[in-house]
């Protein structure tokens, strides 16, 4: 009995010893183990499901560029310029695109602490590869850096496009590329910085933008007024017919733009969330409520709803919804719609009548009056008692005011800043064609060819 308890006693010392040296041995590997396991627990997160999102919106917002804009100017002016609009825009996405890539990105999200614009740390997409990431709205998720930057680069080829609105027809399409490339640098860029970058003057102010009310509208919208103003009107303005040639293609243009400008607003969520759909929740139901609008005061004042009203009142409820489109409720996106309609209407029809400035196709008075309002609007029923995704103690009168300073320095920084660099653009290239040139139109004056045969 002893015996057997003796062997079982010296067996338990032999596996005890046994198992502390096995457990020595193997704390580093357990204790490799446990760290990977917090590090995995703690790495960021690709979601296919946002990649793919994020893809689809970067292709959406193309195409509210081309073809959307372009059709959608291109059957607003006459039919001898309807191949310049087309040419334009075209030509400003492609030369963007690619000022993008070797330093726009850099300058508006490089990753330098100033306020005013990103450095140049990303020049060439220096860094940049398809295992590097960048940041979502959420903790811990991430998405491909080339998607973001993919993303982000349709907003900057769309927005001097929409500049193209205000010298429609008249202007030398040297000068318009020679502008959109001076313009992005020192304007868009910086405000893209300022407004989404973390680091930027807007976004410290705590200012809501959520998908380029400022950055997109108020910025192309205040360079277009300032073009108009240098610019003169065309010739015969006042006297000649300058109806749109083809409504049918303006409405097509319209409808397209609406159909991407889900890329544009719920794509500006980063990632396919509950947030993705609201935005476009808010994106369905200003839209539909600002057509509605327009469609009632040119009932009332004309006495006719015309489709040109329409399309207009589609693009004024998109402008307006852009930047409130995340952090609004539906009905408060159905009353923004109502409420920028008649608005807008008042700058297109009688504040350009009385002050004689020909902004031909309304850039202005849609996009930067749009623009405005949605972004101050934006402050207001952003509050939760008004359906608004505000914290509990979100201050109207707070918000109201932060928006209302972003506004202006967008206007300022735009405005001041567009005027210098057409002046520049003057002393290059010049920027109005010839008078007979504009009166033969531009498409075959400019490139040499017609957009239709008879």
């Amino acid at each position: 009995m002893s015996g057997t308890i003796n062997r079982g006693m010296t067996m338990t010392k032999i596996l005890g010893w046994a198992g502390l040296a096995a457990l020595a041995t193997g704390l580093p590997a357990l204790a490799q183990e446990t760290a990977a396991d917090v590090a995995a627990e703690v790495a960021p997160i690709i979601d296919k499901g946002d990649v793919a999102w994020m893809m689809t919106s970067s292709l959406l917002v193309l195409f509210m560029t081309i073809p959307g804009l372009a059709l959608f100017y291109g059957g607003l002016v006459r039919s001898k310029n309807m191949l310049s609009v087309l040419m334009q825009c075209t030509m400003i996405a492609a030369v963007v695109m690619i000022v993008w890539v070797l330093y726009g990105y850099s300058f508006a999200f490089g990753g330098g602490t100033s306020p005013y614009w990103g450095g140049m740390g990303k020049l060439f997409l220096a860094g940049v590869t398809p295992e590097t990431t960048a940041a979502t709205f959420s903790d811990g998720v991430v998405l491909p850096e080339y998607v973001f930057i993919a993303f982000q680069m349709t907003f900057a080829a769309i927005t001097p496009g929409l500049i193209i609105g205000a010298f429609a027809e008249r202007a030398k399409f040297s000068a318009v590329l020679l502008f959109s490339v001076l313009w992005v640098t020192f304007i868009y860029f910086p405000v893209a910085h300022m407004v989404w970058d973390g680091a930027g003057l807007i976004f410290n102010m705590g200012a809501i933008d959520f998908a380029g009310g400022t950055v997109v509208h108020i910025n192309a919208g205040i360079a277009a007024l300032v073009w108009a103003l240098v610019l003169g009107p065309r010739v015969g303005f006042g006297r000649d017919n300058m109806a749109p040639h083809s409504m049918t293609l303006t409405m097509v243009g319209a409808a397209m733009l609406w159909v991407g400008w889900f890329g544009f607003n719920a794509g500006s969520n980063l990632e396919a969330t509950a947030g993705a759909t609201l935005a476009m929740m808010n994106t369905f139901v200003a839209t539909a409520g600002a057509i509605v609008s327009w469609a009632l005061i040119e009932t009332v004042t004309r006495g006719k709803a015309s489709g040109l009203g329409a399309a207009s009142g589609m693009v004024a409820g998109l402008v307006a919804v852009t930047p409130a489109c995340g952090t609004i409720g539906p009905v408060g996106a159905i009353v923004l719609g109502l409420a920028v309609s008649p608005l807008c209407y008042l700058f297109v029809t009688t504040v350009k009548s009385k002050f004689g400035y020909d902004d031909s196709l309304d850039v202005f008075g849609v996009h930067g009056i749009g623009g405005i309002f949605g972004a101050i609007a934006t402050g207001i029923l952003t509050a939760p008692g008004l359906g608004g995704t505000g914290a509990e103690d979100f201050a109207i009168a707070s918000q109201v005011t932060i928006q209302i300073k972003a506004v202006i320095i967008t206007l300022l920084w735009s405005g001041i800043g567009s005027a210098i660099l057409i002046y520049v653009t003057k002393a290059i290239t010049g920027l109005r064609v010839a008078t007979d040139d504009e009166r033969q139109g531009l498409d075959l004056t400019a490139h040499g060819e017609s957009a239709y045969h008879a």
